[in-house]
């Protein structure tokens, strides 16, 4: 029992170093928006300059922004919650649906689930292949690009050429 409560121990101790920084960088991001001077929270300046740079392409991109913070953060939910606000402000600027933006957001970051640093590490210390992560990575990346690629060029043809809106965009 002493021998199992040390090598757990020590794959917990390990794991968790990885994912203490990445939470952390997660909370600076969301809690930008919350500042006396009036500046521009960054998930708005980021979906002006996106918006601004990448124009009516954009839905393509939307499902790898989902999974970049699924990758980052280690779940759909944060990514949803660190990206909701960006992707929306990127559908507003451009006058696209915000509902269907978010929509290949969160198809995105479940996406991402397959290659987020932390279900990578956890899955790893758990199986006994802690330092093998870069292999689980290469394994998981080509059905991951596959998703978003797929989910992409479904998304672009219908928000962005065909126009497809929702229903609280089409009501005053």
């Amino acid at each position: 029992m002493k021998a199992a409560f040390s090598e757990s121990g020590q794959m917990i101790f390990k794991a968790g170093a990885v994912l203490l920084f990445a939470v952390a960088m997660v909370r600076v991001y969301i809690n930008s928006g919350e500042n006396a001077s009036g500046m521009l929270s960054m998930p708005i300046l980021m979906a002006e300059w996106s918006a601004d740079k990448v124009g009516m392409v954009y839905p393509f991109f939307a499902p790898f922004i989902g999974a970049l913070g699924a990758f980052i953060a280690g779940s759909n939910t944060i990514s949803n919650l660190m990206f909701s606000l960006f992707q929306f402000g990127v559908a507003d600027n451009l006058g696209m649906s915000p509902t269907w933006i978010l929509a290949l957001q969160a198809v995105g970051a479940a996406a991402g689930n397959m290659i987020a640093i932390h279900n990578v590490v956890a899955a790893s210390a758990t199986v006994g292949l802690l330092g093998k992560e870069g292999s689980v990575l290469r394994k998981t990346i080509l059905p991951t690009l596959y998703y978003l690629l797929v989910t992409g060029l479904i998304g672009f043809p219908l928000i962005g050429i065909v126009g497809v809106m929702d229903q609280f965009m089409l009501n005053p």
